[in-house]
């Protein structure tokens, strides 16, 4: 091998040694190839003039004792600072004086980690941790750091690993945390801080409490959804109570009503046994005794019995007298405490316009208390009872049109219409005969009756206003009373209805028949009641009726 350095390199040279070789630096092998181990730094290129100086004809570039990097020919020869052969100074080779030439980079090229101490010439490395057989030589101890970090422990932080409350065990952590707490400058974690036993039983707690917490309103869901309704057992427990249901309701609102009075312990405890009873859907309005803690099933057996009843009945045909007394009898009150209610009162209980002011009425209530069945318990106020019977009035007369219907009927107003109905349900004995008594009222009420002229002559106005119900009035007791309610002194309607007609009554004085006819007479004296369109007819019937009563 041709020599073309100044001197060789204690060791021999290896060609695997990417840095360090028996070469020095700055020298090529006789084959051309750079001097490290083999192979070039750069790719071949082509020729080109090196930088740092010209080649001479048949002339290698100098030398310097201390060679930097060199500047790299294209020629595939590397040029380290050298000069021609003529003497020039190179850039960083020896001038001619035999000193060596200036550095041309920054820093020491022999110095490649830039630890500011002088590398040994020809090629050798400083042994900083004496072992002059290591291969490959060992780096500076700033450079290994640099370049081979020390393994460190992974922190995840708060929001990727293990919370630093549950890290560590006991106690017995410190030891460890302390032997941790050195490698913090090489990377490692904070040391963890002890974990309060406290704080730990803070968290069970809270965390027991939610826990307990979803259980239990997970619980009430799963009841309220698919288990089975909350309900007493039993038939009550003695202590009486009345509910009054209103009309309409059904059985859900019946179910709230029960168990705001503690009849039931839940609606769908009821609603669940009205179901399952075949009769269970036709519980009505009205008042109802019945007992706190009853079960579902026995709450509606006892409302579908009559003995559970506090309801009061008004028939068709009543007056308003005897409706009085029933409320004062089933809200356990003194006698004529309902009368004097509806007296004071009756402008508050929800009479529709027409019915208020008429002259000479002896009660505005009458015709008003409509018959039907109505919640009377004791404990009630009789106002309250009194408002359900004029609402239902109400609503039925609406329904009937009494208001649009008058002026076809040749009346005045729904309140003559209504003192209509309630003569034909006071003269007619049977539902067959109502038609008929209507047609007997409008046909006197006509100004061309020349029969009657325009008299009634209806005995059940003289018991209205007497407060009787006598079929046998003598014509001079008649004669002689000029009381408005007069009909056989008075002409036309009396000031107001005399009773509390029903649906049949009304719906015929509506209706009436177009047959001519112009008297009736009951015959038997009670529930036969026959008609006539003559004066003549009519003294026959009259004879009939002497017959049946032996006169």
């Amino acid at each position: 091998m041709t020599e073309y350095g100044r001197g060789q390199g204690s060791e021999p040279w290896h060609p695997e040694d990417p840095l360090y070789g028996d070469q020095g630096w700055g020298q090529q092998a006789a084959s051309g190839q750079p001097a490290y181990g083999g192979q070039g730094q750069y790719p071949p290129q082509q020729p080109q003039q090196a930088y740092g100086g010209d080649w001479g004809a048949g002339q290698q570039p100098g030398y310097g004792q201390d060679p930097g990097y060199g500047q790299q020919s294209y020629g595939g020869q590397e040029s380290y600072g050298g000069q021609e052969s003529g003497g020039q100074q190179g850039q960083g080779g020896w001038d001619h004086t035999g000193s060596p030439g200036q550095v041309p980079y920054g820093h020491d090229p022999m110095d490649p980690y830039h630890t500011g101490r002088p590398a040994a010439y020809h090629g050798e490395q400083p042994d900083y941790y004496n072992t002059p057989g290591a291969y490959p030589p060992p780096e500076p101890p700033g450079r290994r750091r640099a370049r081979e970090p020390e393994p460190t422990e992974w922190d995840a932080g708060p929001d990727q690993g293990e919370h630093a409350f549950f890290n560590g065990g006991d106690d017995g952590d410190d030891a460890e945390d302390d032997s941790r707490a050195g490698r913090r400058g090489r990377g490692g974690k904070k040391p963890k801080k002890r974990r309060s036993g406290c704080a730990c039983l803070v968290l069970t707690v809270i965390f027991a409490a939610g826990v307990g917490g979803v259980g239990y309103f997970g619980y009430q869901f799963y009841q309220d959804r698919f288990g089975s309704a909350a309900d007493y057992a039993g038939e009550g427990n003695g202590e009486t109570v009345t509910v009054v249901i209103t009309k309409g309701s059904g059985g859900y609102a019946i179910g709230q009503k029960l168990k705001e009075a503690g009849v039931v312990q839940s609606v769908d405890a009821f609603v669940a046994a009205q179901s399952a009873d075949p009769q269970g859907k036709t519980i009505q309005a009205g008042a109802y005794l019945l007992q706190k803690q009853m079960s579902g099933a026995s709450a509606v057996d006892l409302m579908l019995s009559p003995k559970s009843r506090a309801n009061l009945t008004i028939p068709e045909g009543r007056r308003n007298a005897w409706v009085y007394e029933q409320i004062d009898t089933k809200l356990k009150l003194s006698k004529g405490t309902t009368a004097d209610v509806a007296k004071k009162d009756y402008k508050d209980l929800g009479l529709p316009d027409w019915a208020l002011d008429h002259a000479n009425v002896k009660d505005p209530l009458e015709g008003f208390l409509f018959p039907s069945s109505y919640a009377a318990a004791k404990g009630m106020e009789p106002k309250d009872v009194l408002k359900q019977m004029v609402s239902q009035a109400n609503e039925k007369y609406e329904q009937l049109d009494l208001e649009g219907k008058a002026n076809s009927l040749g009346l005045d107003s729904p309140w003559q219409v209504l003192t209509v109905g309630s003569l034909v349900q006071a003269e007619g004995k049977t539902h067959e005969d109502f038609r008929k008594m209507a047609e007997v009222v409008y046909n006197r009420l006509k100004t061309s009756n020349t029969e009657t002229n325009q008299l009634l002559q209806f005995d059940s106005t003289f018991n209205y206003l007497k407060g009787q119900s006598n079929i046998n009035i003598g014509e001079s007791e008649i004669n002689s009373n000029k009381d408005p309610y007069n009909t056989y002194t008075r002409k036309g309607l009396p000031p107001g209805p005399i009773d509390n007609p029903g649906d049949e009554a009304l719906a015929a004085t509506l209706s009436p028949t177009k047959d001519g006819w112009m008297y009736f007479v009951a015959t038997d004296g009670m529930n036969k009641t026959e008609f006539a369109k003559s004066h003549a007819d009519f003294e026959r019937l009259k004879d009939k009726f002497n017959d049946s009563q032996g006169g």
